[in-house]
């Protein structure tokens, strides 16, 4: 089970599932948006607020992440989880009787445990945590398998009181693409994708729903560098096509699935910090400069980048300029992009599938 904010949460449990097939296992999953087992009413309040506060409004966003980031939190908010898409829940459940049940978002986890009881079943219970840091939703008390991207992760979980022997440190589970090219001809690359060898390549980070606000001023800042750059613009593309703006050839894509080859062939992501986007970055050695990103976790996730070198934020639009000169810098980028690949966990969707057949005793 995963959800529909962003594109994140469904990579996670597609990478799982190409993992586990690798593996030889004989696999029949059936995979779910829990969105759909909203009714209207919990649809509206859940993405529907959400998506509002992200584009009007991220420091409400931002104040609800930090208010419910507590033990001490209102019932009236975790209260529900187990009764979210209960409906839905149960009746696939029924039909499917599994062996385990994995979530990549933490409300479903609430949820299987509830039609567990309900069915009197017997499964696995499994969270993918898709953020850098540990906010107290992600701590399930109802998983008895937690699968987190750093030991300071772990240690997070630990501190919320979840029992360690039920926390695996397994990384965030990427395609098995991203694995295959590391250390690929960039140049190679850049010709298949008709971009020049000769000019830096930036990869706009807006997020899957394509709510990335800040991504006119970005484009701005980049076509003023005063040296010529390359930038490819996926989600929020208003329309497709390649035009000069300033000093940036701005290529906008919309929707393609070339985008490991494309993260491959780039210098540098600019924007948003989601946690499947930083997970790739890493695996790829490509370095970040993080500007506006989702209040919260995403801002978390800036902060590990940055602590370990592989990033920089620049928190004022103001920033961004500077910012990306120094990141495309020779040895700046070099070291960067160094400290990137240190971070990175390749073989992440491996570990979550090793962690999940070891705990139904099949390794």
């Amino acid at each position: 089970m995963s959800t529909g904010f962003g594109r994140g949460h469904h990579q996670a449990n597609r990478a799982l599932d190409t993992a586990l097939r690798a593996r030889g296992v004989n696999l029949h999953a059936r995979h779910t948006d829990f969105l759909t087992y909203l009714n209207p009413v919990e649809r509206t309040v859940t993405a529907g607020t959400y998506d509002l506060w992200l584009r009007y409004a991220p420091g409400i966003y931002r104040a609800f992440y930090n208010w419910t980031d507590r033990e001490s939190e209102p019932r009236a908010v975790v209260g529900t989880f187990h009764h979210m898409g209960l409906r839905g829940t149960v009746r696939d459940v029924r039909e499917v009787r599994p062996e385990v049940v994995v979530s990549s978002y933490p409300i479903p986890v609430a949820a299987a445990a509830a039609a567990r009881t309900r069915l009197r079943l017997n499964f696995l219970n499994a969270l993918i945590v898709t953020d850098y840091r540990v906010h107290h939703h992600w701590a399930r008390p109802e998983a008895d398998l937690l699968m987190v991207a750093t030991p300071e992760a772990a240690a997070q979980m630990d501190d919320w009181r979840i029992p360690p022997e039920r926390v695996v440190v397994t990384g965030i589970p990427i395609a098995p693409v991203f694995r295959d090219l590391i250390g690929a001809d960039r140049a190679a690359l850049r010709e298949r994708h008709g971009l020049r060898p000769d000019q830096p390549v930036i990869l706009i980070s807006g997020g899957g729903t394509g709510t990335f606000r800040a991504l006119r001023g970005v484009l701005n800042e980049l076509s003023n560098l005063g040296r010529p750059v390359q930038v490819l613009v996926l989600a929020g593309a208003d329309g497709q096509g390649v035009q000069q703006v300033g000093g940036a050839t701005v290529h906008r894509l919309g929707f393609t699935t070339d985008f490991p080859e494309l993260l491959a062939a780039s210098d540098l992501v600019v924007g948003k910090a989601g946690g499947l986007t930083v997970a790739e970055a890493t695996t790829l050695g490509v370095p970040m400069v993080i500007h506006e990103p989702i209040p919260g976790q995403e801002e978390h996730n800036a902060e590990l980048l940055q602590r370990h070198g592989a990033a920089l934020w620049a928190r004022q639009l103001s920033e961004l300029r500077p910012a990306v000169l120094r990141a495309l810098d020779r040895d700046t980028h070099a070291q960067m992009s160094a400290a990137a690949g240190r971070l990175g966990i390749p073989d992440a969707a491996d570990r979550v599938a090793q962690a999940v057949l070891g705990r139904l005793g099949r390794t």
